[in-house]
């Protein structure tokens, strides 16, 4: 284990962008669905090391409002994943007290998928060691026009006045409301982009991008990536420590 005797406080709200799946199942001359495959063992093994190192929040990107637009195979292949994972952890989950909340539009989902993310959602309700987000038929932008929409409908109800919109109030209508501030946003696969994924709670988020691919992550890349925001100076629109 890495020395941190000289660093900082760890983060509360880690997120990750779970990227190179495809690359990693062409790079052993296999179809993209096995790396989709290889990257729920490899969220698996990243929920373990988040509950062994003490890690309160994580959120990662499951299924973005964009891979409606992948081939139908890889699509339906990326569901079927979701129905495994929640189907064959479910019960590991609620006994490791992990906490499941699922981000992202719900309206145009399959019933059966609803009802998969419902099921997991009521079942870990009452959990609270680890609260496990995942953003599933999510994107940034669609959120944060469905967090306009929430504000203008509580504005012509009079439930809001216009004065009262602020950064706050209009946070508390994100999906993302109630958890705390991100603090550590992760991008595997060497990619240095935010691919339309938390821009709102992003913004003082710190970045890392590590160039190893999402099936091969596990214990030592998060505890790495934490390592390297406990060796950051935040400042916050502020001055540093050294200046």
């Amino acid at each position: 284990m890495a020395d941190t005797s000289d660093i900082g406080a760890a983060p509360r709200h880690v997120a990750i962008i779970m990227d190179g799946n495809g690359r990693w199942a062409k790079a052993r001359g296999a179809p993209r669905t096995q790396g989709h495959s290889a990257g729920v063992e490899a969220l698996r093994r990243t929920v373990e090391a988040a509950g062994d190192l003490k890690l309160p929040y994580l959120t990662v990107f499951g299924f973005s409002t964009e891979n409606w637009g992948r081939p139908k195979e890889e699509v339906s292949a990326l569901l079927e994943l979701l129905r495994i994972y929640v189907g064959r952890d479910l019960d590991r989950l609620v006994r490791d007290g992990v906490k499941v909340r699922v981000i992202g539009e719900r309206g145009s989902l399959a019933p059966d998928i609803r009802a998969i993310i419902e099921r997991a959602e009521e079942r870990t309700a009452a959990n609270a060691s680890l609260h496990l987000t995942i953003a599933f038929n999510y994107g940034a932008q669609d959120e944060i026009v469905r967090a306009v929409h929430r504000v203008a409908d509580d504005v012509a109800a009079g439930r809001l006045a216009p004065s009262e919109v602020t950064a706050e109030t209009f946070a508390m209508r994100l999906d993302t409301a109630g958890l705390p501030p991100l603090d550590l946003l992760v991008r595997t696969s060497g990619e240095k982009r935010l691919s339309n994924f938390m821009l709102w709670q992003a913004a003082y988020a710190e970045l890392v991008f590590l160039d190893d691919l999402w099936p091969d992550f596990g214990h030592v890349q998060l505890e790495r990536a934490i390592n390297d925001f406990r060796r950051r100076d935040r400042r916050f629109g502020g001055v540093g420590r050294d200046e």
